[in-house]
Formats: C-alpha cells, structure tokens, sequence
C-alpha cells in the first residue's frame, strides 16, 4: 500500500456562516514513493472554520486514487480528537448525533469525512499550528492565499 503524507488546514475570517465571511483549505501532499508533493488551495464563502478544517481533509482524502497507507497532520484539534479520541465512533452509534448534548454540528462532513477514511488506511496527528512545521505552515499559507484571491 502506497504512504501518502497529507497536512491539512483550514481558517475563516469571520467565522459566523450566516454572515458574509471567507474561508478556504489548504492541502500539502507528499506521494514518498513519487518523491512528488502537490498544493491545493481553494476559497469559500459563508462558512465556519470547523466546516473549513474539515473540508480540507475531505478534499486531501478525494485525491487518492486507490486505497493508502494516509498519515493526516492537522492543527485542528476539533478534527484529530474526533477520530482519535473515538468521538466518530459514538456518534454513529448514535445515528450521528451527539444524543442527549444535541444536534451534532457538520453532520454531513463528517459523514462524508467517515467514509472516505474507511477507504483507507489513516493515521491522524496533531501538529501545532503555527509552529516550527514546515508542511503545516505551507497549509495555512495556502489557506490565507485562497481567501485573498476572493477579495
């Protein structure tokens, strides 16, 4: 199975959706058994930065062609603790909800989000953002750039 290395962020200005705001995704991937590393960036209106953070990894994991060894870094605390903390798992115990807490937020995303990392084989690790992380700030880079180009 091939390793692919993927750092992910995310952001929002002005993180109230019902609101005119921008957000956008940032994606580095590593293809090691290419020595290959693709960017992706792209920008959104009227969003929330958890919508954002999630969209990235969505988009990281759309790219894969055929099923991969994945190691996810991400900053977003919100995406890493779900998977690796088992909250995924309890909400689809619960028919994606969050049960007696209430409405689970992005419901769909993390649908979604689900399904593509049962695809795989995935790994998520938590990165500090805006740190000494090369990949990570090259994301969030990304991600500043895709909101500028809306303006």
């Amino acid at each position: 199975m091939k390793e692919i290395l993927i750092y992910t962020d995310g952001g929002c200005r002005g993180n109230d959706a019902s609101k005119e705001n921008l957000g956008g995704i940032g994606i580095v991937m590593m293809y090691p058994h290419k020595d290959h590393t693709r960017e992706i960036k792209k920008g959104f209106r009227n969003t929330t930065n958890n919508q954002m953070e999630l969209l990235a990894v969505i988009t990281g994991l759309k790219m894969l062609k055929e099923k991969c060894d994945v190691k996810i870094y991400s900053d977003s605390a919100y995406v890493v603790n779900a998977f690796n903390q088992g909250w995924v798992k309890n909400w689809k115990q619960k028919n994606w909800s969050r049960g007696k807490s209430g409405e689970l937020k992005n419901r769909e995303l993390w649908i979604e989000l689900d399904e593509l990392v049962n695809k795989h084989k995935v790994e998520f690790i938590k990165v500090k953002g805006h740190g000494d992380n090369i990949y990570n700030n090259r994301a969030d880079q990304l991600v500043n750039e895709a909101m500028d180009e809306l303006i």
